[in-house]
């Protein structure tokens, strides 16, 4: 698996959602407003889950606390919130230093992020969310889950699922079909290159196109 996720770290990320399109027979790429909030730092590693759920009792995300100390390192979290998003931050500072201390590769949020000029600042940690907010889940939302399938940015994600991301956005891809993903998204990178290439040398995108028929 190691093996596969550092030759992921190397494919474009709109490559892979284009192979996971062909090979998946359908969409793996999350909603556009999951997206980077602390810099552009690429994200790819499995799956770590958690799941939310609402509550007005005021508890700690302990799934969410003991998942970030226990799960393999190079872990991408990825924290979903059951029956739609919230607009409260389901991480910050502290979580962030947890997951540093234990060698994760990043998180994915169906929520808010906040503490971001400390993240920022202190480590540079990769977190892709639906949106920033200085609001609090205790009294809110709770953890009832870990490592559970969860529906991210309207994409299921089971765990060790690969989470791929950058700046064009976050792409789950199936565990299972991992190796044939990383394959085409690979021969695609190749044929765009060439492409662009062409386009420039003929100094036509008609013709530079014209070789394999495709955008």
């Amino acid at each position: 698996m190691q093996d596969l996720i550092e030759a992921f770290k190397n494919v474009a990320v709109a490559s892979v959602a284009d192979a996971v399109d062909k090979v998946c027979g359908q969409r793996g790429y999350m909603d556009s407003v999951i997206k980077p909030r602390i810099n552009d730092a690429r994200l790819c590693g499995p799956a770590a889950t958690v799941l939310e759920a609402a509550t007005d009792e005021v508890l700690p995300p302990q799934h969410a606390l003991d998942l970030i100390d226990e799960a393999p390192a190079g872990s991408v979290i990825v924290i979903a919130i059951e029956g739609g998003q919230s607009e409260v931050a389901v991480w910050g500072g502290l979580m962030t230093a947890g997951a540093v201390a234990n060698g994760h590769a990043g998180a994915v949020l169906d929520g808010g992020v906040r503490d971001l000029v400390e993240i920022r600042r202190d480590y540079g940690f990769p977190v892709y969310a639906r949106s920033v907010s200085p609001g609090t889940t205790l009294g809110r939302y709770r953890t009832v889950a870990s490592q559970v399938p969860v529906r991210v940015g309207g994409i299921l994600v089971h765990p060790g699922d690969l989470i791929v991301g950058d700046v064009d956005g976050v792409v789950v891809v199936p565990q299972a079909r991992a190796a044939e993903v990383l394959k085409l998204a690979q021969e695609i990178d190749a044929r765009e290159l060439e492409q662009a290439r062409l386009i420039i040398a003929e100094k036509s995108l008609r013709k530079g196109l014209a070789k394999y028929g495709r955008i």
